[in-house]
């Protein structure tokens, strides 16, 4: 679950099904009584139809909250956080970084950092679509070092410099969910 709406399509399977829940967060559900085999499907194929996928594999759902955990901080949060993100994540998802970035890297085919890069290019887009910041605003906001740093890596990632991304007519974003998929 990438957003708010997400969320809200997943409580109403579960009402559905009258499954009673005490949490209904990105990626997780804390279902509060237990849940029968024939429920479990049916919430797998309601979800499915909403486009949306019922995981019970420990590595696939700690994979989900990896992915949550960034676009949560990327895209959700106000930034501006001097926390060390691989501290934050081992704290948060209560297993070793070398884990989690060793199981990421194997199951996705890329690392956390790259995933983590391609989704903070993605809000610089956005801001810069938004055009209330300056570059120097953006930078600080998505904990860049400088604006010289953002550049750089925007320009890798995307083939342009944000300047030259602002001017386009056709500014083109990728959804949430596809990037770094």
């Amino acid at each position: 679950m990438v957003s708010a709406r997400c969320k809200t399509a997943v409580k109403e399977e579960l009402k559905k099904l009258g499954l009673h829940f005490i949490v209904v967060d990105l990626g997780e559900v804390d279902i509060m009584e237990d849940i029968t085999a024939e429920q479990r499907e049916q919430l797998r194929t309601a979800l499915h139809i909403s486009g949306l996928e019922l995981m019970d594999d420990k590595k696939a759902i700690l994979i989900e909250k990896i992915k949550n955990t960034i676009i949560e901080m990327v895209h959700h949060s106000d930034g501006e956080s001097n926390v060390n993100f691989s501290d934050f994540l081992s704290e948060k998802l209560d297993h070793n970084y070398t884990y989690l970035a060793n199981l990421f890297s194997e199951v996705q085919g890329t690392t956390i950092e790259q995933f983590m890069i391609a989704h903070k290019v993605e809000r610089v887009k956005e801001l810069i679509i938004y055009d209330e910041l300056n570059m120097t605003e953006i930078a600080w906001k998505m904990n860049y070092s400088s604006v010289a740093h953002l550049s750089n890596q925007f320009k890798k990632i995307t083939g342009l410099s944000p300047s030259h991304f602002k001017q386009l007519k056709d500014k083109r974003r990728t959804p949430i969910e596809d990037i770094g998929a």
